[in-house]
């Protein structure tokens, strides 16, 4: 591989890492960047004559990791209960069905669990960029992700998983039909706008929103949250549950779709669930003192590090016991812990702190009980 196509090889690889990081902050331009980044990839190294060993893998792995930060941006960012609610079960169903494609290697499973997720999380953006969404009904975002799902993605999944098909050869094959295609687009799209655009409602307002709508202002600081959970947090909580949940899916999807990595699912689940309960015991109690890190950067590098010592203590006692722990898969999981729960536990008291009172959030007391979670930080 030559210097060139090193440095392009590097830049993609690198801007497929940060570019999602821009999410929280620029929820639309930067969710349509990184889909741009994925569906390019690939094409960009076959046009250099480069073919990345094991790629396949990292870009599974690099899906799961973009959309995680836009599922953990809508706890910072979306204002609409319904909207959230929605999101948080079209995410987590998608999980739950790549990780049992994963098991199984049987296609129709990504079919059955579709990725609605993705659109319904641009959907919703394009409407807060010139509406208020939360003048928008439950039945509203229902039928949005209804429509995604009969319309986008059921044809999509078949497309790509079932009738394991690529557009490129595709199009390759049958350049003809697909230039009709593209001409009757291009010429149905302005009538289609302009039937529609006098349909629209009046935009609540000017120009387009593309930065993240300001937070609300009992959380708008990182001193606020710190004691917002110090007065909120709880650790036996469905704040917790969850972060449990998605990191340690988040892991074992990695585990099994990165070439290098070789472990149980279930040893994988099981031992990132204590690690996430490690942390969210050490970070509360960080909390509870009036303690915080205001360098998210520095903060980051703390978890790293007692992330680290918790897997060598770990691999120690494995060791003592007769068993064994590979430190090198474990190190790559905890840079991705890591972050997510980095994340989870500054998102988290937002989207708590917005719906106290509704049990959305999950730090808010609601008629059902005490729903308050561990959302650290």
């Amino acid at each position: 591989m030559g210097t060139g196509t090193t440095v392009v090889f590097l830049v993609v690889v690198g801007a497929r890492f940060l570019v999602p990081l821009l999410i929280p902050r620029f929820p639309l331009p930067a969710v349509l960047a990184a889909l741009l980044l994925d569906g390019v990839d690939q094409t960009i190294f076959q046009a250099l004559g480069y073919d990345p060993p094991g790629y396949q893998g990292y870009d599974k792995a690099m899906d799961i990791y973009y959309l995680s930060i836009a599922y953990l941006s809508t706890l910072r960012n979306w204002a609409d209960v319904n909207a959230l609610a929605v999101a948080r079960v079209l995410f987590f169903y998608r999980l739950v069905g790549v990780v049992a494609f994963e098991a199984t290697q049987w296609s129709p499973m990504l079919l059955i669990f579709p990725n609605m997720f993705e659109y319904f999380f641009i959907a919703y953006e394009i409407v807060r960029c010139r509406w208020d969404p939360t003048r928008r009904s439950r039945r509203f975002w229902i039928l949005t992700a209804a429509a995604i799902w009969i319309f986008l993605k059921l044809p999509q999944e078949y497309w790509i998983h079932v009738a394991q098909l690529d557009f490129t050869d595709s199009v390759s094959a049958h350049p003809g039909w697909w230039a009709f295609v593209a001409v009757v687009l291009l010429a149905t799209a302005p009538v289609v706008a302009h039937y529609l655009r006098p349909r629209l409602p009046a935009p609540d307002h000017r120009g387009l929103r593309l930065a993240a709508d300001p937070l609300p202002a009992q959380v708008d600081t990182e001193a606020k949250r710190a004691a917002w959970v110090a007065a909120h947090g709880r650790l036996w909580s469905l704040a917790t549950l969850e972060k449990v949940v998605l990191v340690g899916l988040v892991c074992v999807l990695y585990g099994e779709v990165l070439p290098n990595v070789r472990s149980s699912g279930t040893a994988l689940f099981l031992g990132v669930g204590a690690f996430v309960v490690v942390n969210a015991v050490l970070s509360l109690a960080v909390s509870r003192r009036s303690r915080s890190v205001d360098s998210a950067v520095l903060e980051f590098g703390v978890r790293v590090v007692v992330n680290v010592a918790l897997v060598l203590v770990a691999g120690w006692l494995l060791r003592r016991g007769g068993g064994s722990l590979n430190v090198r898969d474990a190190l790559f999981f905890v840079g991705l812990l890591s972050l997510i729960t980095l994340l989870y536990d500054g998102y988290r008291p937002i989207a708590d702190a917005r719906f106290a009172g509704t049990g959305a959030g999950g730090h808010g007391e609601s008629a059902a009980g005490d729903l308050e979670g561990t959302a650290d930080r």
